[in-house]
């Protein structure tokens, strides 16, 4: 399997590659050069599988010729094997045809989880095979840091720098990025918003020169092995309820449009999906683009659901890639127009063939706390706020009632208490076993200016667990 740029001007790189390269010399982002596709006989032979054995099953392809089959199947099963429940993923019915899969499982109560335990294992084996060290400098909205931090703390090879924007996270997506304490584990609150910590690390892999020679790996959903492990879950609902031999829909609550952009590949790998919602909240470039073709920046607002409070979505240009028929140079024509003015729209056609497919909808705080309210008066669900935008939404936009509709449960409703006590529900979950001294611990995170050159300077001096690079 081979992996070229969004921008067309990088050379084209093996799984391995990829994995440590993140972003791609010229700006852009990795997809594959070919997308595997499955029949509708060999999906519905993976029905009844173990979590590990069907993602086995669907991202064997990506990695090809870097990853012995033994091997791979070794690290999918440690990676899925450290879930609380034994589905991994398990569905929740709301009502009829209503369904909520939970991704909330993992060690950090996300679902990122998914992606980043992966991600971690897998480093792991690349760096011991090549000796080679690396620094992974990262942005979070909050669910990113924490699950990157459980997912590569173990991680011999690796120091971890993980950005979030100052008390811009919720007390508890903080204290689980703070309270895992390690020579090779950095924390850095930086005095700006998610968008300012992104555009530090693209910054930063465009001018590695800081790093005195060490590679940068990224973590955030521009790594390819990300949106690889997010794919899998679009397969292992569907085939719980029905598929392949009927279709499903799926209403996504996302910000950076990585975990909605693994579900448009599962569909064209061949899985049956009829329906993909949008669902944001205020902060709504998505929203707009999809609606009415309008991908223009705005000011960022905090919300009640800060993992979406972004507003450049980074993942965004890899579907534009495909719907301008993968030419590279037109997607830099566009991202040069975006930086340079702030905003795009793209020929009719163009978004017309997105439309087939995407619908969206933007959700404010109000709505969300009244989703919550409304989905725990009727059925004793407990939802956290990007969950309820997701069921929003797709209550708002489904085009059909007879096909089933599924929710991404994104995360665990304790990790949103204000949320949900604005919904007016007094009882608010306790945290689980493994966290439930969260509060107790030790935090360890230094404050940062909101200056490309100070966060380049504390890596520098921080790097190599603890010894300046």
């Amino acid at each position: 399997m081979r992996y070229i740029s969004t921008r067309g001007q990088a050379p084209a790189l093996n799984f391995e590659d990829v994995l440590l390269a993140g972003l791609a010399s010229d700006g852009g982002l990795y997809v594959p050069e070919n997308l595997p596709r499955f029949t509708q006989e060999e999906i519905a032979s993976w029905a009844g599988l173990p979590y590990h054995e069907l993602a086995f099953k669907v991202m064997r392809p990506f990695v090809t010729g870097s990853i012995p089959d033994a091997d791979f199947k070794k690290i999918l099963e440690d990676t899925y094997g450290v879930f609380a429940h034994n589905a991994v993923a398990p569905l929740r019915q709301l009502n009829g045809n209503e369904w909520v899969l939970e991704l909330f499982h993992g060690p950090t109560l996300a679902f990122k989880d998914f992606a980043l335990q992966l991600l971690g294992r897998l480093l792991d084996y690349v760096l011991a095979k090549r000796n080679e060290r690396v620094v992974i400098m990262g942005a979070t909205s909050g669910d990113t840091g924490s699950a990157a931090i459980e997912g590569c703390k173990a991680c011999e090879n690796v120091d971890i720098f993980i950005m979030h924007p100052h008390n811009r996270v919720s007390e508890v997506q903080r204290r689980q990025m703070t309270t895992i304490l390690g020579d090779n584990i950095h924390n850095i609150a930086i005095e700006g918003n998610f968008d300012d910590c992104q555009e530090m690390v693209k910054a930063s892999f465009a001018d590695q020169g800081f790093l005195k020679g060490t590679r940068l790996v990224a973590v955030n959903s521009i790594n390819w092995a990300r949106i690889m492990a997010q794919i899998v879950y679009y397969f292992h609902a569907a085939l719980q309820l029905g598929g392949p031999a009927r279709s499903i829909a799926f209403s996504v609550p996302t910000g950076n449009f990585g975990d909605i952009f693994a579900g448009y590949l599962a569909r064209n790998m061949g899985l049956p999906i009829s329906q993909l919602i949008v669902a944001t909240n205020r902060n709504d470039i998505l929203h707009r683009f999809m609606s009415g073709n309008q991908y223009v920046k705005d000011t960022l607002h905090p919300t009640l659901s800060p993992s979406m409070d972004i507003m450049v979505s980074s993942n965004f240009e890899r579907l534009l890639f495909d719907l301008h028929g993968r030419n590279g140079a037109a997607i830099a024509g566009l991202m040069d127009t975006f930086k340079q003015g702030g905003g795009f729209s793209v020929e009719q056609d163009r978004w017309s063939e997105a439309r087939k497919l995407f619908d969206s909808l933007a959700v404010d705080d109000e709505q969300t706390c009244a989703t919550i309210a409304q989905v725990y008066q009727e059925c004793g669900e407990l939802l956290d706020p990007h969950t309820a935008i997701g069921v929003h939404a797709a209550r708002e936009c489904r085009r059909s009632l007879s096909t089933p509709m599924v929710v991404l449960g994104t995360a665990h409703p304790v990790k949103f208490p204000e949320a949900v006590e604005k919904a007016g529900i007094a009882a608010v979950p306790a945290l689980p076993a493994h966290l439930s001294d969260l509060f107790e611990r030790p935090e360890r995170c230094t404050v940062l200016a909101n200056d490309l050159k100070t966060v380049q300077g504390f890596v520098a001096q921080h790097g190599n667990r603890g010894k300046p690079l």
